[in-house]
């Protein structure tokens, strides 16, 4: 409709009243035009032809049709009584068990057991709800959930973002990275970076690892923050992945700190590419970021790393990267990384 020659004005989404039902029953007596009945209302054309086609009875044996405010009244009130929010929570019954199980047990996210639900045929799509329906069952309490357990929908508000200068860049620079990277469509791109516990004292720190397509997340702990320390870390992964190193970790992006300061040396004896962010911009690694998040939920701010056992550690990798994903349709982390490395060393037998 052209908005310059509407005949609408009023608000949107406000029904007709007895009293306008009225004039319209006058003025289709008088036989107006339904524009003309429309602008004296001030709504759209449609609104009474709707309506008209909803009060209108047929009198005199069903001959003679004529539009009365009363019935239009009747069927409005009648439809009312329908319009409000339907819930399914009793026929889904079986499904919301499933959900409050597999995130008591395994800490999954609400649209981590729908989609695990749904992948593998564990229950139909006409017997689990939609993602948000099971949000809006925490708010309403239908669940044994409830907002405090679920960690993301009440976070902190971020600071504001402060802009600094004078950082030095350690090497490679972001720009330079190949737009396939950000496309996620190859395998062996990866993101670094580092994770403290107890700001005070001589800590254990932790080494994280992702890889961007499979999104398979690695956790190493290290005795300190220094650059040695780091590159000890990944003379390990040279010497686990031995001649597939540069296959699998193709390119490396990480942030200015201290403690990546030497990781320019993996280009000496490797194919890798090591690429370093613009200073302060976390967001250019946000994947890895965002996944330091789920480490925090076991592994608190402020508490000391060398508190925790290899074996707890060990654990929370291996939640991580069980946790189905909707980016992967919900597939995990681990088999999608499980079937990049058999492609690897099946294509290097084939050669061979």
């Amino acid at each position: 409709m052209d908005h310059e020659h509407s005949t609408t004005t009023r608000r949107k989404g406000k029904h007709l009243t007895y009293e306008e039902r009225l004039i319209i029953e006058i003025r289709h007596k008088d036989h107006w035009s339904i524009p003309r009945i429309a602008r004296e209302i001030g709504c759209s054309p449609n609104t009474i032809r709707n309506e008209i086609k909803r009060g209108t009875e047929w009198l005199y044996h069903g001959k003679v049709p004529r539009y009365k405010a009363e019935v239009g009244q009747k069927a409005y009130e009648e439809n009312r009584k329908h319009c409000c929010r339907h819930y399914d929570y009793l026929e889904k019954a079986d499904f919301l068990d499933y959900v409050e199980e597999n995130f008591q047990t395994k800490k999954w996210s609400l649209d981590a057991c729908r989609g695990e639900a749904l992948r593998t045929g564990a229950f139909s799509k006409e017997e689990v709800t939609s993602t948000k329906t099971l949000y809006n069952y925490v708010d309403l309490g239908l669940l044994k959930i409830k907002n405090i357990d679920l960690p993301d929908k009440l976070r902190r508000r971020p600071r504001k973002a402060c802009l600094k200068e004078n950082k030095k860049i350690l090497g490679r620079s972001i720009e330079e990275r190949p737009s396939e990277v950000d496309e996620r469509n190859t395998f062996g791109n990866w993101e670094a970076d580092l994770v403290i516990g107890s700001k005070s004292g001589e800590d254990k720190v932790l080494l994280t690892l992702l890889e961007r397509k499979s999104r398979e997340f690695l956790i190493i702990p290290l005795k300190d923050r220094k650059p040695d320390s780091v590159m000890h870390a990944f003379e390990e992964l040279k010497e686990q992945y031995r001649e597939h190193f540069s296959e699998v970790f193709k390119t490396i992006t990480t942030d200015n700190g201290s403690e990546f300061s030497d990781l320019a040396q993996l280009e000496k004896d490797t194919d890798t590419l090591v690429y370093f962010a613009h200073p302060y911009t976390s967001w250019e690694k946000g994947s890895i970021e965002r996944f330091n998040g789920l480490i925090r939920r076991f592994i608190r701010k402020g508490r000391r790393i060398d508190s925790y056992s290899l074996e707890k550690i060990a654990e929370v990798e291996e939640w991580v990267n069980g946790l189905p994903r909707k980016i992967l349709d919900y597939q995990t982390p681990e088999e999608i990384f499980e079937v990049e490395l058999d492609r690897i060393y099946q294509l290097d037998k084939s050669v061979a």
